[in-house]
């Protein structure tokens, strides 16, 4: 078998995918973003979706919760008239600052005060939670399912009372409410230094009468949420059942309705690409779960949820419970470090590392040990580069040493290929002997492919899902690793102070620096390798580069910065194994002299 065709074949793979990604998944996406703006426009309705006890963990039938509004077409308003027109507990950490629903004691007002929507500092700072009402409801809340309708719990009109406040790192909130049937509930509120609730539940039956209540928690959402839709990224509602991981897609469990897992401990959320809302129930206890769909509404609902088996409250005693509730950035080592901590089963599978999670958390786990290192995530992914060049030294070098003598050998094998044309029998066992009297592999030239494609893949996986990457700067024009290079022919390469727009089919014209640079080591890696011999593989090789720069264009910086940093690497320990070699670089002659 011919290397050039294997190198063909392995290079055409690459591009067909990063080519069905540029030219039909990015129009798709777009397509589906201005849809969803449209539908999150409109007007929501109702409220969360109680899970009610059954038999065993089962969760039963859903119903509205007590006192809830869920037949009631809300106003449409603004987040903040939302935010005015009940009394709240405010919150306040450094990361973190929001405040808590009196009326319904939900957790629906939180803002991530260290992200922004875009890198501009004048970008406003992301909005994780949202009252309903506003065209973007999105909460959390916990409660009491009893197993007699006739018991009054807690609901959604439920107007608590509160002692302290703010809520804040070591400053813990009470929440209390008298049923005036015999029954006090109270919550207790801690927050951590990163984005972690502590919710301590208790309920004191003071009645003549035992009472037999679920404990229950659920994440609610109103209206599909603008998602980039890359196939290589969940963003959807998402646990961990028995260890096992479950992501489950809006349009998947549109089509659904209704997913039922019972599990002991785990977790439960919904996830956006670098935001997460969790449940952590406690981690002995078993649990029925759900995933609910509702799309009666003018806005559709996705909730999750959990309810722990029934639990007796007998006369004249009390029942507590203990949950937390994450809503912040899904930062890698925070997410580890509560997993560790509380042991909750695969936390940090909430970062979509992918089927090689094998692979990219360890490589998301050096850059970052890189990036404390060094200060910079772009110098992070070169030592990463060159890490990864030490590790396969042994196997590049040896390949690179074929790749030489094949390039010092192309006369004789022009030669071959004149004399026997028209025997290609005897040309393959001619070119079979010479490679085993030079000591050559015909195939040494695609290791090098080999061993960067799942690097590459991993690499940009890392980029494109970790939080630490998002706005992460490098030198010069490039500030933000995880967004293409900005500039472009059409700002003169960045003299021009202004940000290119979109520019629809012309998209695939706006070149930066960085794709360009990267398509020149391209090509020049390319020249230091033996020719091919057939004029059509010549011409695919040839248009390799420019395919490439164009392709990785609109891909992440930090991505190119690898290819390009990697390219160079290639370049030099080629050249450096060439001269030792004897081997002219240049073009070689295609004749003997």
């Amino acid at each position: 078998m011919d290397q050039k065709n294997i190198i063909i074949a392995i290079t055409l793979s690459v591009a067909i995918l990063l080519g069905f990604q540029f030219f039909y998944e990015v129009p798709r996406l777009k397509e589906q973003q201005q849809l969803a703006a449209q539908q999150a426009a409109q007007q929501p309705q109702g409220d969360a979706i109680i899970p009610q006890p059954g038999s065993g963990t089962g969760t039963g039938d859903s119903v509205a919760a007590p006192g809830s509004d869920a037949a009631t077409t809300l106003q449409n308003k603004t987040r903040d008239e939302l935010l005015e027109e009940d009394p709240r507990v405010k919150i306040s950490s450094p990361q973190l600052s929001g405040s808590i629903r009196l009326r319904g004691g939900r957790l629906d007002d939180l803002v991530l005060l260290n992200y922004r929507e875009e890198i501009a500092p004048e970008s406003p700072k992301i909005r994780l939670l949202n009252p309903v009402g506003g065209g973007e409801g999105y909460f959390a809340d916990l409660g009491w399912a009893p197993s007699d309708p006739a018991v009054k719990v807690p609901g959604a009109d439920t107007l608590w009372q509160a002692e302290g406040g703010p809520l804040a790192p070591g400053q813990d909130v009470k929440l209390s409410w008298n049923n005036g049937g015999g029954l006090t509930f109270e919550r207790i509120y801690s927050l951590s230094d990163n984005y972690l609730f502590t919710v301590k539940q208790r309920v004191t039956n003071d009645s003549a009468t035992p009472v037999s209540l679920a404990p229950y928690g659920l994440i609610s959402r109103r209206g599909t949420p603008e998602t980039l839709g890359f196939y290589i990224l969940h963003e959807g509602l998402l646990g961990v059942f028995d260890g096992t991981l479950k992501e489950v897609d809006y349009s998947d469990l549109a089509d659904d309705g209704r997913i039922e897992q019972d599990t002991t401990g785990g977790w439960i959320g919904i996830t956006d690409k670098y935001w997460l809302v969790a449940l952590l129930p406690d981690q002995e206890r078993k649990l029925g779960t759900r995933f609910v769909y509702d799309g009666t509404g003018p806005l559709p609902k996705y909730q999750t949820d959990y309810i722990w088996e029934q639990q007796e409250v007998a006369a004249g005693s009390s029942l507590e419970t203990t949950n937390r509730i994450f809503a912040g950035a899904k930062r890698v080592v925070l997410l580890d470090q509560i997993r560790d901590k509380y042991n909750v089963a695969g936390l940090d599978r909430a970062v979509d590392f992918g089927w090689f999670y094998f692979l990219t958390k360890p490589i998301f786990y050096v850059m970052h040990f890189f990036n404390d290192l060094l200060g910079n995530f772009g110098l992070a992914i070169m030592a990463l580069t060159v890490c990864i060049k030490l590790v396969f030294f042994p196997l590049a070098n040896k390949s690179y040493k074929s790749m030489a003598k094949m390039r010092k050998l192309t006369p004789e094998l022009t030669e071959l290929r004149e004399r026997y044309s028209g025997d290609k029998t005897k040309l393959n066992t001619e070119m079979m002997q010479l490679y085993k009297k030079e000591k050559v592999n015909p195939l040494s030239g695609c290791l090098p492919i080999l061993i960067q494609i799942p690097v590459f893949f991993a690499l940009y996986k890392v980029i494109f899902v970790t939080i630490e990457m998002r706005h992460a700067p490098f030198f010069g024009w490039i500030q933000d690793l995880s967004a293409k290079d900005p500039t472009s022919i059409f700002n003169l390469f960045g003299l021009l102070p202004y940000d290119i727009p979109n520019l629809g089919p012309l998209e695939i014209l706006s070149l930066g620096i960085w794709p360009l640079v990267m398509g020149f080591t391209m090509w020049f890696q390319q020249r230091l390798n033996p020719p091919p011999p057939d004029k059509t593989q010549a011409m695919i090789f040839q248009l390799m580069p420019i395919f490439f720069t164009f392709i990785l264009a609109g891909f992440p910086a930090g991505l190119v910065i690898y290819w390009t940093w990697n390219n160079s690497l290639s370049i030099l320990q080629q050249v450096v194994i060439m001269k030792r070699q004897g081997v002219p670089i240049g073009r070689m002659p295609t004749k003997k002299t």
